[in-house]
């Protein structure tokens, strides 16, 4: 249960029914998630959902390797939602279901090409020490380019926000799904 009431909701004002309408015309087509949260504050949710949108439909990363730093983003951050939501989304963009579980037991995938393994790793460096070796940055630089590294940096940052808002408010799965992993407060806050 969410320690906070959820929206979409009846008692709505029109600064949210407007950006929750955006989000239903917009990439996404449904509400879930942190935007349920986030449009305790319209204006929040609003900018909330544009950066949202722009990282996960309108860089110059394909879908799978936007998919590879999400997943590790979300199991690095514990977050059993963003796992649950950007594992379907993974497999729609092609992850092979044995790419999907070593990501869950947070070893490194099998088979991956060299544009995986350099958003592998990015993700994987960036999540866990907050910042990417000199070897791991050039190799992402080098693949992907300036824009490239910018957007995959960006995107791990705007989902370890997502993460820690879907953890915090304890946003629920949808109703019969169960987490894959525990979440961080059932883990070490106990």
């Amino acid at each position: 249960m969410a320690r906070i009431p959820l929206f979409p909701s009846d008692n709505m004002d029109a600064a949210q029914r407007l950006v929750l309408d955006k989000v239903l015309s917009g990439p996404r087509g449904r509400i879930q998630g942190p935007l349920r949260a986030a449009l305790h504050n319209p204006e929040l949710a609003d900018k909330w959902q544009a950066l949202g949108a722009l990282l996960r439909y309108g860089t110059s990363l394909p879908s799978r390797l936007s998919e590879i730093a999400i997943l590790v983003t979300g199991r690095a951050c514990r977050s059993p939602f963003e796992w649950y939501a950007h594992r379907i989304e993974g497999e729609r963009a092609g992850l092979e279901p044995a790419f999907i579980e070593a990501l869950l037991a947070e070893s490194e995938p099998p088979a991956m090409s060299p544009d995986d393994v350099a958003v592998w790793r990015y993700a994987v460096e960036l999540n866990r020490h907050r910042s990417v070796s000199e070897a791991t940055y050039a190799e992402a630089l080098a693949r992907f380019g300036t824009k490239g590294v910018v957007e995959l940096t960006a995107l791990i940052g705007y989902y370890t926000m997502v993460a820690m808002t879907l953890n915090c408010h304890e946003i629920p799965l949808p109703e019969g799904v169960a987490p894959a992993f525990a979440l961080p407060q059932q883990e070490a806050l106990s």
